[in-house]
């Protein structure tokens, strides 16, 4: 069963409008920890800290924790020694620790929290005493475009080692708050503030609605004096030793299932049906111990037109276990030939039917793909692909590569699109541990190929995604975007499917600042918004 979630029931019963504002923290409530914490070990590993600023940093930390130094002193030091930096390498520097740490820490339950203020037409607003280098990126995935934060001073697009005052903490959150209302006609004494922490009391205390979110043992206290519903999440941070166990026993099981399978190909010499057997028995042993179920909306879909070639949106390593409890047999797939070289594992998806291509080498890939045509026309088997080719980061859908389109042309079988809506609950990419959680699929109806040529592939691959983007309830690509992006003309057979298209890189934005100015103004930064979302 689904655990209740009633911060986000109250908002799907909370009335609309855009004079409501949905205020949010970023660290401990957004995201699971730091992002300080992520930021200091990413610069420690990379040794851009010397052993002099590795022991200030840790003395001041130090003096923080013990009260003897204020949120200021500690951005002060913090400050220092960001002086004579470039401050577009530090937003590079932000958008690089998104990708290796901060994405995979958001709460699948904050982003549905804030997903449902915005469809209600709330401002949706982030308030936080870190700085926009740590927040920008993860806002501008959760789409949002208001960020009031502490600020370092900037001359020339250079770091000063001053901090802009007054900071974006304390009284300054209820500040930035108050300069949101008079911007755009909050009520505040109707909105909503989320917060794990006791250093917001006065922002919580100002808003109508004050919502704590993983509140740490005095804001708890305070919270149940004040009768303030509270809500607190395990989806993330450290993981307990059951989920470890879980997570190890559901990896093994792949070698168990296999070899359940064995006495099956040995008194039946048919590898096809041991294959049928272990594919079953390990998805549903996998998604068991994970405590991993599944929702699925018109299941009936995966068994009406087979063989076909199944595509889908690659969210999780969950979403290996996913397929194999929903597809379970006469199923081939596609995988980089690195696994190949997994002891074991390798030998293991080689015998279930997985074709292992090159994904640096598109020749090779192609060659190599050859026999998955066959596998349809002459096997009857379906063959499993990830059109965006590997994991995203996070629940957007990535752009799809063409290899899966081209194949199901080339064998003459539709296309079964499976759409997994929250396999990142389960475990986001970088993640080891995979944890409980209920996982909503929608498979969606065959859709024909058999009229499809190379000159219209561009459009049925947009149709096809734009399928998958409605089902998510995320922006769907115009013709013109879809034009826009289009690569030189590709080869009308099947490529590598297992890396996902590279986006050109473009100069990140700056946020806006302008030396000398409160940082509850300074650091106010409007994210770049997807298409379809409010800017």
């Amino acid at each position: 069963m689904p655990r209740p979630q009633p911060h986000l029931e109250e908002v799907l019963a909370s009335k609309p409008g855009s004079h409501i504002a949905a205020l949010f923290d970023f660290d401990g409530t957004i995201i699971s920890g730091y992002s300080a914490t992520a930021m200091l070990r990413e610069k420690f590993q990379r040794r851009e800290m010397s052993m002099e600023e590795i022991a200030e940093t840790a003395q001041v930390i130090a003096q923080h924790s013990l009260g003897t130094i204020g949120f200021s002193g500690l951005m002060s030091g913090a400050a220092k020694f960001m002086k004579g930096v470039d401050e577009q390498s530090f937003i590079e520097f932000g958008e690089e620790l998104y990708k290796k740490h901060i994405a995979r820490k958001i709460y699948p339950e904050t982003r549905a929290i804030i997903e449902a203020h915005q469809a209600k037409g709330h401002r949706v607003a982030i308030i936080s005493s870190a700085t926009i280098y740590q927040i920008e990126p993860t806002a501008r995935d959760l789409g949002i475009s208001d960020i009031k934060c502490s600020a370092y001073e900037i001359e020339d697009g250079v770091f000063t080692g001053d901090i802009i005052r007054p900071l974006c903490f304390g009284e300054g959150k209820v500040l930035a708050a108050e300069e949101l209302a008079a911007e755009y006609g909050l009520d505040l004494d109707k909105s909503f503030f989320y917060s794990d922490s006791d250093d917001d009391i006065e922002l919580l205390e100002r808003v109508g609605k004050p919502r704590p979110l993983n509140p740490n043992l005095k804001l708890k206290a305070i919270a149940e004096e004040n009768g303030w519903p509270v809500q607190r999440f395990g989806s993330r941070g450290t993981p307990s030793w059951v989920d470890y166990t879980r997570t190890i026993y559901a990896t093994g099981s792949l070698v168990g299932a296999f070899a359940a399978g064995l006495p099956i190909w040995a008194l039946t010499r048919s590898q096809r049906e041991a294959a049928n057997f272990s594919i079953g028995l390990f998805g549903d042993f996998a998604t068991a111990i994970t405590g991993v179920e599944l929702e699925v909306e018109d299941e009936k879909h995966l068994w009406s037109s087979r063989p076909c070639v199944f595509i889908f949106n690659h969210q999780s390593k969950a979403d290996v276990m996913i397929l194999a409890k929903l597809i379970r047999r006469d199923m081939g797939g596609v995988g980089k030939k690195e696994i190949k070289n997994i002891p074991i594992l390798g030998k293991l998806m080689e015998w279930g039917g997985t074709v292992f291509v090159d994904r640096a080498d598109g020749k090779s890939a192609i060659k190599a793909m050859e026999p998955l045509v066959d596998a349809i026309k002459i096997e009857g088997k379906s063959i499993c692909i990830s059109p965006e080719g590997t994991r995203s980061l996070t629940p957007k859908l990535e752009p799809f590569k063409k290899g899966a389109f081209h194949l199901a042309m080339q064998a003459g079988v539709p296309i079964v699109p499976i759409v997994i809506h929250n396999a990142t609950d389960v475990a986001p990419k970088n993640e080891f541990v995979m944890r409980p959680a209920t996982v909503r699929v929608t498979v969606l109806p065959p859709v024909d190929t058999s009229k499809w040529t190379p000159r219209t592939i561009n459009s049925h691959v947009r149709d096809v995604r734009n399928m998958f983007l409605r089902t998510l309830g995320q922006p769907e690509e115009s013709v013109a975007e879809s034009v826009a992006k289009e690569p030189a003309p590709e080869v009308a057979s099947p490529e590598v499917n297992t890396e996902k298209a590279k986006p050109k890189k473009s100069a990140a934005k700056k946020p806006a600042a302008k030396n000398k100015v409160p940082a509850t103004k300074m650091a106010t930064k409007k994210s770049s918004p997807r298409k379809g979302r409010a800017a």
